[in-house]
């Protein structure tokens, strides 16, 4: 066994985890309707895009052959098909009959009259034993079963990451899911914190306007920009702590002088402080890139894969009781 790090560690006060790609936090709900959730705030800009994301349905698999009929049409996790965007609604009607119909399935794909906010679906997959479920087709871990006393170390090992629970023995792995990464990071956090997490918008009403590249120099002189003086960003250049509209307007002169030249190479990164801004802010001043933060009354992590991208499967390990004992994130050998 390789060497085995700390990166932190988490509470849990509602006993109940999430495991998902930290970058697309943007998408939760909370308790609240998926439906109210801005689709700009996970880049989903162009507005037709953006009203049939908004007026997407969830269904549920219904009839004697229900169970069957999910495993088999195999589109998402269990019964219930989240998200469908409005203009796919009839087409995956017309897919799923004919599904039932080649294979004898009595089944039915019933509308639901609301949208399962996202912390529903975390209940509904610990009622299941844990598992996963997909947001807007981002898959999200949850499980419960996590104590709610006591912090746990979130740990990385040779070949993944580990939250140990129970000092038992481990006698069996059971699959919960995959975490698909695209922002090159995982987030473990309490399900109810969730529910106060605020992914682009400042709690303080402030934030940094950071850039680089090879035009920073010209980019310092011209807008007479000092270091940006954050821990692990060191010849990062930008301002700190500026109140939001000063902030906007600074960035958006940063745009504009970088456009009005092509040869002007300049990445700009306009930062609101939030609790996304807070966590990544504690992985870059991290040697092991892990940082965590208190939301919602737990402390949460995040933490870089030092892989990059990619499916990562995600298991329980459990006692001879069925107890949980670890969960385990495993990356590519």
């Amino acid at each position: 066994m390789g060497e085995i790090y700390g990166l932190g560690e988490i509470t849990c006060p509602s006993g109940e985890l999430v495991i998902v790609d930290g970058g697309h936090l943007g998408m939760w709900s909370g308790e609240g309707s998926p439906a109210l959730v801005d689709p700009g705030a996970f880049g989903v800009q162009e507005p037709a895009v953006a009203a049939d994301v908004s007026a997407a349905t969830d269904f549920v698999i219904t009839g004697p052959d229900a169970d069957s009929a999910a495993h088999s049409f195999d589109r998402q996790p269990g019964r219930t098909l989240h998200d469908i965007p409005a203009s796919g609604v009839e087409r995956l009607i017309e897919l799923f009959d004919l599904h039932c119909r080649e294979h004898g399935l009595d089944a039915v794909l019933e509308a639901c009259a609301e949208r399962v906010p996202h912390r529903e679906r975390v209940r509904r997959c610990v009622e299941r034993g844990g598992g996963c479920f997909l947001m807007h087709g981002v898959p999200v871990v949850a499980l419960g079963g996590v104590p709610r006393d006591r912090p746990l170390p979130v740990l990385a090992t040779g070949n993944g990451i580990v939250v140990p629970v129970d000092p038992s023995p481990a006698v069996k792995s059971v699959e919960l899911g995959e975490i698909r990464v695209d922002w090159a990071r995982l987030f473990f956090g309490d399900a109810d914190a969730l529910n106060a997490w605020q992914h682009e918008d400042p709690v303080d009403g402030l934030a940094d306007v950071a850039f680089w590249g090879a035009a920073e120099d010209e980019a310092a002189a011209e807008f007479a920009v000092p270091d940006l003086g954050e821990p692990g960003e060191e010849g990062v250049k930008g301002w700190k702590g500026l109140p939001m509209p000063d902030a906007m307007r600074l960035a958006g002169a940063l745009f504009d002088w970088k456009d009005a030249d092509l040869r002007r190479r300049l990445m700009v990164d306009f930062r609101p402080h939030s609790h996304h801004w807070q966590i990544m802010r504690a992985v870059r001043a991290s040697p092991l890139e892990a940082g965590t933060v208190e939301v919602g009354g737990a402390h949460v992590l995040c933490a870089m894969t030092g892989q990059g991208d990619g499916w990562f499967p995600v298991s329980a390990d459990l006692d001879p009781t069925g107890r949980l004992v670890a969960v385990r994130v495993s990356f590519p050998a």
